[in-house]
């Protein structure tokens, strides 16, 4: 059994009322309810964390390699195009991840186009919605056990 991390960045809380025709339906707490039902089902543990603020967010990074976190899904929201400081803790702490992203950001604004995670990030997934979370614990799930096989 491993254990996972959801990470969550600015405004996702809004999932459900923001822009639905560009983010979907399905709120965060639809969103996390499942995936802590799929990493049951594959044998982990899922916890899930969301702030509006980075230097929140780097420290939940931090804390996650005192934690003993396996795998983390990242949705970096805003902080994808910004966020050195987010990208220097990932670095730090070593721990694998997949970045995911509700929307197609390529098919976006050209400021959209640069992540300061995907050269880093494991895999990465863009536009597939709300599944591309469910997506990501299924690779989450088989990386860990591909490194402990």
């Amino acid at each position: 059994m491993s254990d996972f991390l959801l990470i969550n960045g600015p405004n996702l809380n809004l999932l459900g009322a923001r822009e639905p025709d560009v983010y979907g339906e399905a709120t965060l707490g639809d969103i996390e309810m499942r995936c802590a039902e799929l990493a049951e089902a594959l044998g982990h543990r899922l916890s899930s964390y969301q702030s509006n603020a980075e230097h929140e967010l780097v420290d939940r990074v931090q804390q996650a390699a005192k934690d003993g976190i396996d795998f983390i899904v990242l949705n970096p929201g805003a902080f994808t195009h910004t966020s050195v400081a987010l990208r220097d803790a990932f670095l730090a702490v070593r721990i694998p991840f997949i970045e995911v992203h509700l929307s197609n950001t390529f098919a976006r604004e050209e400021f959209r186009h640069h992540s300061y995670f995907s050269d880093i990030a494991n895999s990465c997934l863009f536009g597939f919605g709300a599944y591309g979370y469910e997506l990501a614990l299924q690779a989450a799930a088989r990386y860990v056990a591909s490194t402990r096989g």
